[in-house]
């Protein structure tokens, strides 16, 4: 994983006659998830955070190099509490009471998903949710290759859930749109917001065509239960885990190819 940039003092000659305010990650961070609530990723920019804060645009970019950079701290922020230890329970009680709470920490905020997908946080709150982890499926009697690819699995089960799910049902964004590309900036730059999903659409497309199938599936698939929908997904991993678990070490093995 690689490591994000940490802000670091901005305390010198300038500061020390009081201009700029001096720069503090917490501080910084608190104000980008802020500014993310309020008019979502596509708008947060560099401009706007600097304003946010009190400082120029390049004071930010001298303690994050890129706005990747600003992205990765702010994903460690999210996970604060998600590594506090699960309730006594069976392994895969415990592995689900982890995974909900990632889910909830990225639903906290708008686009939270999008902000974390890509990051490789080293901080302590990244970490120690890993550590959770790995640490309930390895105190299960998992081996460190099986605990380390399932939680991969959960954990990008979790974010590419919570993606299609704040995707699904978040406004569209024309903040950024109307902040134009000087706002931007070519390094700032990203897809469209997609808008809400339109369930009467699937519904039309597959009613005007032989889908005989998708019509038999479309209650579900038109449905924005998400967190039964991430409840069934979860538990299909568990089940999974839960074949490894009885085949154990020479089972797993003899499945390779």
């Amino acid at each position: 994983m690689s490591s994000p940039s940490t802000p670091h003092s901005a305390e010198g000659p300038r500061a020390a006659r009081g201009r700029p305010p001096r720069l503090d990650q917490g501080r910084t961070a608190r104000a980008a998830l802020d500014l993310l609530d309020e008019a979502g990723l596509d708008a947060l920019t560099m401009r706007r955070l600097a304003d946010a804060v009190g400082v120029r645009a390049g004071a930010l970019y001298r303690h994050f190099a890129t706005k990747q950079d600003l992205l990765t701290v702010m994903a460690e922020r999210m996970l604060e509490g998600c590594s506090a230890p699960p309730p006594e329970g069976d392994w895969s009680e415990r592995l689900t009471v982890l995974a909900h709470r990632m889910r909830t920490a990225l639903l906290a905020h708008r686009d939270g998903a999008r902000v974390y997908a890509g990051t490789h946080s080293t901080g302590a709150n990244t970490l120690g949710f890993a550590e959770a982890l790995v640490g309930v499926l390895r105190e299960a009697g998992f081996r460190d290759e099986d605990a380390a690819r399932a939680v991969l699995a959960v954990v990008n089960f979790t974010v590419g859930h919570t993606l299609e799910e704040q995707a699904a049902l978040q406004p569209g964004d024309s903040a950024a749109a109307e902040a134009g590309p000087a706002e931007a900036g070519p390094a700032e730059a990203g897809p469209a917001e997609a808008g809400p999903a339109d369930p009467d659409r699937l519904r039309r497309a597959v009613a005007a065509q032989d889908f005989p199938h998708l019509t038999a599936a479309l209650p579900v698939l038109t449905s924005t239960d998400f967190a039964a929908h991430f409840a069934f997904g979860l538990n299909l991993l568990v089940q999974g885990l839960r074949a490894t678990e009885r085949n154990g070490p020479a089972g797993a093995a003899e499945a390779r190819p």
